[in-house]
């Protein structure tokens, strides 16, 4: 019999336009002008097809995320492309690679969002994905006539009921609807065809979608939250997570929790991927590379960082307390408390000041990093694979291009001689990448004519 085939790393590229290391605009190597450099984009996106990642990511805000100004005049933060429109370029240039982009519960309706993903899935031939969240950032309220963010049971309870009608709308037509006979002139068999009338606490969808069957079935539902309501919508709902983990221990028991929540939910646990977020430094030397660790840390203004980790610890004031001295008790939050917690945690564990936090969060945002030589990330890697703390990584380079390219160089053909990931594509479409099943069409609401 042969033998079975050895599991192998899914690669997300975290595409963010000049890099994850929020000084990195000023590092000689990265592109100043990325956030709107559409060649940009396109340059970054072949090469990590090149690599035979499975995916894109693109992350969005409907706002700029800070409102301190005198700090996000030093960042990019505030000039970003919408994801669809950029993906939908993206797909022109591209053959194989998955294209996902984040799509709000909490601003958007299921019918913009079914439409719109839906119609990155046709142009692309089936390599969109969804990222479904429900908006960590309360700026966004002030932009869609709110005064204050929902809160977080509410928009969780939301993000639940979106999703099955966007669902529900993506099954508006059977598979094979369209016919286009032209001898009878019928585009489309009416018995194939269902209006949703969906009336919930949250949504009242008439339906149906003006637009075919997506070729995925449903672009591929990614989802991020790391609370527990975030973690069960993941395990009802999500194919990808996105998780945020600083150590292997962390790592294991976030990925060990939802698969035992898939299990509670009827789901075997090859149906969803766990790809925590990863930061690489990457030289040819370990001395390489935290040289080039150094040379962007010495970028990083004060205001910047300060401003960032008051940010992700849902805005608390750290202009009380001196940068030097340690992290003070923060309190709960109602945005972000997954990250709230990684954030606190990590500055206990290490001991760390206020400064030498924000100088940590400034670079990685509360994931994992390596800084190191292309065995040392590879090492890294292949031990949260293989120690079930991970399926794969979604990869957070300090630059671009330069410090993707490092990886792409370095790491990738390190993994591919360690046989942990692939040398060719199998397939087209970003669920065979994942080797995730294609949902069959579900029959919802009321047919529009019934074949008797």
């Amino acid at each position: 019999m042969p033998e079975p085939t050895r599991r192998q790393i899914r690669l997300g590229l975290f595409l963010l336009s000049t890099g994850h290391h929020i000084a990195g605009w000023r590092h000689p190597g990265a592109c100043a002008d990325a956030p709107v450099n559409i060649r940009h984009y396109a340059e970054m996106a072949q090469l990590a097809e090149a690599a035979r990642f499975d995916m894109l990511f693109l992350a969005d805000n409907n706002c700029i995320p800070q409102t301190d100004w005198l700090a996000v005049r030093r960042t990019t933060r505030a000039n970003i492309f919408e994801p669809i429109s950029l993906l939908s370029a993206l797909a022109m240039v591209t053959e194989r690679i998955g294209l996902v982009a984040t799509g709000s519960t909490t601003y958007s309706e299921p019918y913009h969002i079914a439409r719109a993903f839906g119609t990155l899935d046709h142009v692309s031939g089936g390599r969109a994905g969804w990222n479904i969240v429900t908006t960590s950032n309360a700026n966004e309220a002030w932009n869609f006539g709110r005064d204050s963010h929902l809160a977080h049971a509410a928009r969780y309870r939301r993000a639940a009921e979106f999703v099955e009608v966007t669902k529900g709308l993506w099954d508006s037509f059977v598979d094979d609807a369209f016919e286009r006979d032209a001898e009878s002139g019928l585009y489309f068999d009416a018995a194939k065809l269902s209006v949703l009338n969906h009336q919930g606490e949250h949504f009242s969808v008439r339906g149906p979608l003006n637009l075919a069957r997506p070729p995925q079935g449903y672009p591929v539902l990614v989802q991020a939250g790391g609370s527990d309501a975030g973690r069960d919508l993941a395990a009802q709902q999500a194919e990808v997570i996105f998780s945020v983990s600083q150590t292997l221990p962390e790592a294991q028991a976030f990925y060990a929790d939802i698969k035992a929540r898939l299990a509670a939910h009827g789901r075997d646990a090859e149906a969803v991927k766990v790809l925590p977020g990863f930061f690489p430094v990457v030289g040819r030397t370990r001395a390489e590379a935290e040289d080039r660790m150094a040379e962007l840390q010495k970028l990083l203004h004060p205001d910047v960082g300060l401003s960032l980790l008051s940010f992700l610890t849902g805005g608390f004031d750290f202009t009380p307390y001196d940068v030097d001295g340690p992290l003070p008790d923060l309190p709960d939050t109602d945005v972000g408390k997954a990250r709230l917690k990684v954030i606190a945690d990590l500055a206990r564990r290490e001991n760390l000041t206020i400064r030498q936090l924000y100088e940590r969060i400034a670079v990685s945002r509360g994931h994992s990093m390596v800084v190191g030589s292309a065995q040392e990330v590879a090492d890294h890697m292949e031990e949260w694979f293989e120690g079930r703390g991970a399926d794969g990584f979604n990869v957070m380079p300090p630059t671009f291009p330069e410090g993707f390219r490092a990886f792409t160089d370095l790491v990738v053909p390190e993994l591919q001689r360690r046989g942990l990931f692939r040398t060719e594509y199998a397939g087209t479409t970003l669920r065979e990448h994942l080797g995730l099943a294609r949902p069959p069409h579900v029959q919802r609401g009321q047919v529009a004519l019934p074949s008797s």
